[in-house]
Formats: structure tokens, sequence, C-alpha cells
């Protein structure tokens, strides 16, 4: 008389609700997989590139520096590169200030 009956739910009922969760995540989780591979991806595979190069770099080549300095590579230690951007002017620089890795030949005034 005081006491209402109780009755159980069904499994579907508890699927449902469990989808309505997971829908609510599904934006999220699809910005956060593009967001990967429009930003996160890319930079990696530059610091790769970049990485590949300075290991790469070797007396002779033409480089430029992050300061817009461009000169022939004279010698390379294990963290630093002599640059020669004048006749008998050099510079140390490390290198990771190396930006990029001219073609042979660009610099003929050297």
């Amino acid at each position: 008389m005081f006491i209402s009956n109780a009755y159980a739910q069904t499994a579907g009922a508890a699927d449902a609700s469990m989808m309505g969760n997971l829908s609510t995540f599904v934006p999220l989780i699809l910005m956060f997989v593009v967001m990967y591979f429009l930003m996160i991806r890319p930079q990696q595979k530059r610091a790769k590139e970049q990485k590949a190069m300075m290991d790469a770099l070797a007396k002779g080549d033409e480089v430029v520096t992050v300061g817009g300095i461009l000169g022939r590579v004279s010698r390379v230690t294990d963290a630093f590169v002599t640059v020669e951007v004048a006749p008998n002017t050099e510079i140390v620089v490390q290198k990771s200030a190396v930006t990029t890795l001219l073609p042979k030949g660009t610099l003929k005034g050297l």
C-alpha cells in the first residue's frame, strides 16, 4: 500500500545511454585526430629532416645560418660548424644554427 512497485530497466536502455555518452566525445576525438595530422605530424617530419641535414653536414657544403649568413663549411665537429663567410674569414656556429643546405655552386664568389 505505501510501497510502490520497482521495475528493472531493460538492457537496451543502458546501451542507448552509453551510445549517447560516446557520441558527445566523438567531435572532441575527431578534433584531436585532425590536429595531429595538420600540426603535430608535419612538425615532427620537419624536425627529423633538419636533424638528418645536420648529421650530413660535411666540409665544402654551402649553408645558410639562422641569422641569414651564407657560407661554406670548412670544419665540422660534434656540436659546432666552422663556416667560411669570406676569404680568410671564418665564424663558428652551433650545428642547430644551420637552417638550409644550399646546392653546390650557389656561392661562386667565396
